[in-house]
């Protein structure tokens, strides 16, 4: 396991939600632990892209499984992140659409 700090953590955070079914796995994981198959379910997603998915996040570091007995529950590595999650998603950006696809792809 690589510890990172700074810059690549915020890359690997950019990453993980440039995605939007993993970011809305980090949004639910905000709220609450959860396991994978409720989550597919409450996203609507097959159970094997919320297996890649996951696998992403774990990999991000931003994820962690715990074990709770033949299941394995999934919640945020670090509480902090909830909080940093809660404080983004309160954020209002002026864009300009010329520069960015509604999705964040920039087309310049």
């Amino acid at each position: 396991m690589e510890t990172l700090t700074h810059a690549p953590v915020l890359a690997r955070f950019g990453y993980a939600v440039s995605d939007p079914t993993r970011a809305r796995i980090l949004l639910a994981l905000a709220t609450e632990p959860c396991y994978p198959s409720d989550l597919a379910d409450s996203l609507g997603v097959s159970r094997q892209s919320m297996s890649n998915h996951l696998t992403c996040l774990r990999g991000c570091g931003l994820v962690v499984a715990v074990p709770d007995g033949r299941r394995s529950r999934y919640e945020l590595a670090d509480a902090r992140l909830g909080h940093a999650i809660t404080d983004l998603i309160g954020v209002v950006l002026a864009v300009d659409p010329a520069c960015c696809a509604p999705d964040g792809e920039c087309l310049a």
